[in-house]
């Protein structure tokens, strides 16, 4: 589909070849493979379509082929289709009009309707009369086509005038076929164009007709001749004279009089071809017998101006480079004019488009030179009309000067940067964006090619087309790693070069920013597949015991994570918020009845799911007091003062119990033991006799022992009633047996000892 329904665009008449005029855009939601779009000229048009322009099939840029006229085609309707190249179930495509609408340039001189005007004129016509009118025509159009006249040359006395817009010659001073019979007038036809074109080869052929306005005048008056009073008198035939010429040729151009002895001309005479004549006059009476008499004549043919310049040669032809220098000779022309002390003196008077030539008068030639710099894209071609002229007569020759173009223009992208966002699965070999740059230059001049500065593995460009395409898969992850800190989002900064084929070639650097699109590729990730959670016993009902969360490399929405518990929640002891991963207990935790739960967790971000074992350890409080059970300690011993073997060991421990895990019981003797009789292990509880007992005396001793936890309430007391007696022994005397009874309960007792 295209983003438009139709196309309207305008463009400049001879525009170069490839300039860019309209870019189409067709979409297609369908996948890579049935969204690869060509687009074409298609209808009735395409013949005349293709004829000036051309549509890239890949980017659908339209560009000229050739070069568009106005004067030939103004409007082309053209019709472009976009095919999708689909195979299944085969390819589907949308076409779309583009009016394009040529504007006129002023690129046509006025031509006449006539090569040359003749008309002839009486000599006594009347002042302000019209004897002519010229017309020209333009083809291009409104004001580039409006024409006006003006006389440029022949008209050096001011006796013709020309209206500038109806180009009608009017006489406005009297005219004298005695002193000219022909007037040659050149007239410049001009437009209103910017700037304007003109054709100054209108030539107008004024010939003035004679009129009888002259009566017979004598040479001078009075005559005066002298002659001798002796003079013989010759009478009749032998007065009578007969004059002819000796010495003479067939094509001798003058005659005598034989009666009167008038030499006149009897052809036309040229200078040019006899400056000099010389024959002899015979005068011969008509007496008896007759007499003669001869006598040289010398006539010399005096030079009139009946000859006008001519060019050596009609045509000259020249090539100048685009970038020549002011002042550059660009050809000489030469014309020879063989009137006697003729001054031709030489002007340009046609085909000089913004004045970029001069011309000037050396030695006798003109000197052709470059007045103005050249601009190949406004002119390739120009064809002069040089004047040579003599003031009077003049010969016109035609200059052709081919302009070659210069690489003077650097390559020119129709966009100064370019931003283009691309998702990170879009696969190698998709069109990312298509750049393009024109250069006003022409031929090889004009040939871009287009290379990327950095060697990006991601990316490539068609060095001819500019579409830069994927050439490795993205990863917006992985390339968040290369973006700057201070932007979130990830994208590639590429510079691009369009270079031209110049010598020496021109570039022009282009920045294109790729932005990478995320797409939801990545499943959560917990920090492991199986891991423990340490929950306090005895939270409260309801309080969140920890929280449990994965980690999504996506961003935004495809980063968004949904918990839920999915085994060994059974009956439902913890609950999981859904957003959060929270966990909270519903039950009261205590450890001494179960340490260990083990539940299987779910985090979800559409469509991806990830799971893992989570197991929750609860860590156990000093929440139970020490227990004590009643206990009774017998140790019988055997002392002997010799053998000195009072017993020093371990004779048992206070039997206390807590069932807390982490708790540490602390062991004291209260009250009873200020004889330190016995030796209690505060941390143990272990019970030592202490070398005091050894006093050969029984002896009853209360005692009152405290068992206390890390906590100051969690304690137990005991009473611990000492009973130690001396038994003689039969073996050795002086030896006892020692026997001790510890009896232990809860509350204060007497052991009697026997």
């Amino acid at each position: 589909m295209f983003e438009q329904s139709e196309y309207r665009e305008t463009i400049r008449e001879n525009v170069e070849e490839g300039y860019p005029i309209l870019q189409l855009r067709a979409t297609d939601a369908d996948s890579p493979s049935n969204a690869n779009i060509r687009y074409r000229f298609v209808g009735d048009s395409a013949t005349v379509a293709r004829a000036a322009f051309e549509v890239d099939p890949r980017s659908g840029l339209i560009t000229t082929r050739g070069s568009v006229d106005r004067e030939a085609n103004e409007h082309y309707t053209l019709q472009v289709e976009a095919n999708d190249q689909g195979k299944d179930p085969g390819p589907r495509s949308a076409n779309v009009k583009v009016f394009i609408t040529v504007l006129d340039e002023n690129d046509n001189v006025p031509q006449f309707s006539e090569k040359r005007y003749v008309v002839a004129v009486k000599e006594d016509v009347r002042p302000h009369s019209e004897i002519l009118r010229v017309s020209a025509v333009d083809r291009d159009k409104d004001s580039n086509a409006a024409v006006h006249y003006n006389i440029i040359s022949g008209n050096s006395r001011g006796q013709f005038s020309i209206d500038s817009v109806t180009g009608e010659i009017q006489v406005v001073a009297p005219l004298d076929y005695e002193s000219e019979r022909e007037y040659t007038l050149r007239v410049r036809a001009q437009d209103n164009g910017r700037p304007p074109l003109s054709n100054n080869t209108g030539i107008v052929s004024v010939q003035v007709t004679d009129v009888n306005d002259n009566p017979p005048i004598f040479v001078s008056t009075p005559f005066q001749a002298s002659v001798l009073e002796s003079a013989p008198v010759d009478s009749g035939d032998n007065a009578r004279l007969e004059y002819r010429l000796t010495g003479t040729s067939s094509d001798t151009p003058f005659v005598i009089n034989s009666a009167t002895g008038w030499v006149t001309v009897s052809s036309i005479l040229d200078r040019e071809s006899v400056e000099h004549y010389f024959f002899g006059v015979e005068a011969r009476d008509y007496g008896m017998p007759p007499l003669s008499a001869t006598a040289s004549v010398t006539i010399t043919v005096m030079d009139v101006n009946d000859n006008r310049p001519e060019f050596l040669q009609k045509e000259y032809y020249s090539r100048l480079n685009e970038d020549a220098v002011v002042g550059t000779s660009v050809v000489t022309v030469t014309a020879v004019d063989r009137d006697v002390n003729s001054a031709v003196t030489y002007q340009i008077t046609g085909g000089n488009t913004r004045n970029r030539f001069a011309i000037s008068t050396a030695g006798g030639a003109g000197l052709l030179t470059l007045a103005l710099p050249l601009d190949y894209k406004q002119e390739r071609r120009y064809v002069l009309t040089v004047t040579a002229s003599d003031r009077t007569l003049h010969d016109t020759c035609q200059v052709h000067i081919n302009i070659t173009d210069a690489n003077t223009h650097r390559p020119v992208f129709q966009s100064a940067h370019y931003s283009v966002s691309v998702n990170e699965d879009r696969p190698p070999g998709s069109t990312v964006v298509v750049i393009s740059a024109t250069d006003d230059d022409v031929g090889e001049n004009a040939r871009i090619t287009y290379f990327l500065e950095d060697n990006i593995p991601q990316f490539r460009i068609d060095t001819s087309t500019g579409a830069i395409t994927l050439q490795a898969e993205l990863d917006y992850e992985d390339q968040m790693t290369y973006t700057l800190a201070i932007t979130s989002v990830p994208f590639y900064e590429l510079t691009a070069y369009a270079v031209d084929r110049g010598v020496p070639p021109q570039k022009t650097p282009v920045h294109i920013q790729v932005t990478v699109l995320d797409v939801n590729d990545n499943a959560p990730v917990f920090p492991a597949d199986d891991f423990e959670v340490l929950v306090k016993e005895n939270s409260a009902v309801g309080s969140v015991v920890a929280q449990i969360t994965a980690t999504d490399p996506d961003e935004g929405a495809n980063a968004q994570i949904m918990y839920q518990i999915v085994e060994g929640n059974i009956p439902e002891i913890f609950q999981m918020d859904i957003f959060s991963g929270e966990l909270t207990s519903l039950i009261d935790l205590d450890y001494e009845s179960r340490n260990e739960y083990v539940i299987v967790v779910q985090a979800t971000s559409a469509p991806l799911v990830s799971r893992a074992t989570v197991r929750i350890k609860l860590l156990d409080q000093n929440d139970n007091e020490p227990t004590l059970q009643h206990f009774q300690i017998i140790f019988n011993n055997f002392v002997s003062n010799r053998s000195n073997s009072f017993p020093s060991g371990v004779i048992g421990r206070v039997p206390a119990h807590d069932p807390d895990v982490s708790d540490r019981l602390y062991y004291t003797i209260d009250r009873g033991n200020e004889l330190h009789l016995l030796l209690l292990n505060h941390t143990s509880g272990e019970i030592r006799l202490s070398r005091k007992l050894d006093n050969n005396r029984p002896l009853v001793a209360p005692m009152l022992i405290t068992v206390t936890g890390k906590r100051p309430w969690s304690h137990h007391r005991l009473y611990l009633s000492v009973c130690v007696c001396f038994i003689p022994c039969c073996f050795i005397y002086l030896d006892v047996v020692l026997f001790i009874v510890l009896c232990a309960n809860f509350s204060m007792s007497t052991l009697d000892c026997q």
